[in-house]
């Protein structure tokens, strides 16, 4: 098997797992909700800017991909 067949079945497991986490993440962390995103509500108009949330995925990110590349 190439290493692109094997990249996308890593993906694909990835995105699953995440999509189980996403289904269930108001259970055990508050991703989307911290504090610090910003939202305004106005009469017919919410606009709502997740930065902290933003911040703490990319944060998430760096590591795994930290992680990869130290192991690889």
């Amino acid at each position: 098997m190439n290493s692109v067949a094997k990249m996308l079945m890593l993906a694909g497991v990835i995105l699953f797992l995440l999509g189980l986490l996403w289904q269930t993440r108001g259970k055990f962390f508050p991703l989307g909700r911290l504090p610090g995103d910003i939202v305004i509500e106005k009469e017919n108009v919410k606009f709502y800017f997740p930065i902290v949330t933003c911040i703490v995925i990319s944060v998430i990110l760096t590591l795994i991909s930290y992680f990869f590349r130290l192991f690889r």
